[in-house]
């Protein structure tokens, strides 16, 4: 079981990515296994975002 240091995860803030917990969690996103998915956080966060909206909106119909 990994802890996250060996993981990538991408900064919030700085839009970069980074290995291990550089930065503050609460600036942090992920952790993801390869620097390139880490580096398209930002389009997989709104991906998952607009579906649990479409989820939210389908069960309050």
């Amino acid at each position: 079981m990994s802890t996250g240091e060996d993981k990538y995860w991408y900064n919030l803030t700085t839009g970069k990515v980074e290995r291990g917990f550089e930065s503050p969690a609460i600036d942090r996103a992920g952790p993801f296994d390869t620097e390139e998915e880490a580096a398209h956080a930002p389009q997989l966060l709104a991906e998952r975002s607009r579906a649990w909206a479409e989820e939210d909106a389908a069960e309050d119909s």
